[in-house]
C-alpha cells in the first residue's frame, strides 16, 4: 500500500493505459492530473492519443509502438495538449509495456519529469520556430 501512495504523489509524471485497440488510460498519479488538469474520474477511462494534439498523433503512436517493440524506450519527447488547451513540451520520457500476471501484454506506461508550458501564438495557432517556450512548474532536468 505505502509503495502505491508513494506513486501517485511522485514528482514524476505517471500514466499508463491498457492494451485495447483504442487504449484508455488505467492509472495517472497526482502529477500527471495536475499537468492536464483533469479530475481522477476525467483522466482515468480517457482515450490516452487524447492526451495529444490530432497533429501529434501520428509521431505518439510511432513511439509507443517502437516502445512496444523494445519492451521500453528512453528519450522521448513530445507535444501534449492539456484539457483547455494548452500545449506542452515533455522531454526525457520513458515508456514501457505492462504485463499481467501471466506474462501477457497488458498496456503500456510513461513517465517524465522534464516538461514545459509552450506559449501560445496569436490566433492559437502553434509558437513560430525557434521561439522559447514559458517554463512551468515541471521543469526538472
Amino acid at each position: 500500500m505505502q509503495a502505491a501512495q508513494e506513486l501517485f504523489v511522485a514528482a514524476t509524471v505517471i500514466l499508463a493505459h491498457d492494451g485495447s485497440a483504442d487504449p484508455r488510460l488505467i492509472y495517472a498519479n497526482r502529477a500527471a492530473l495536475v499537468l492536464w488538469r483533469r479530475p481522477w474520474n476525467a483522466m482515468v477511462g480517457l482515450p490516452s492519443r487524447l492526451t495529444a494534439e490530432p497533429a501529434e498523433r501520428q509521431s505518439r503512436a510511432l513511439a509507443l509502438e517502437k516502445a512496444r517493440r523494445r519492451e521500453a524506450v528512453a528519450g522521448y519527447a513530445g507535444v501534449r495538449v492539456d484539457s483547455g488547451g494548452r500545449r506542452f513540451r515533455l522531454e526525457k520520457a520513458r515508456l514501457w509495456s505492462l504485463r499481467d500476471g501471466t506474462g501477457q501484454p497488458a498496456g503500456q506506461a510513461a513517465a517524465f519529469a522534464t516538461w514545459w508550458w509552450l506559449p501560445e501564438a496569436p490566433g492559437g495557432s502553434p509558437p513560430p520556430a525557434g521561439e522559447e517556450a514559458e517554463p512551468g512548474w515541471g521543469d526538472r532536468t
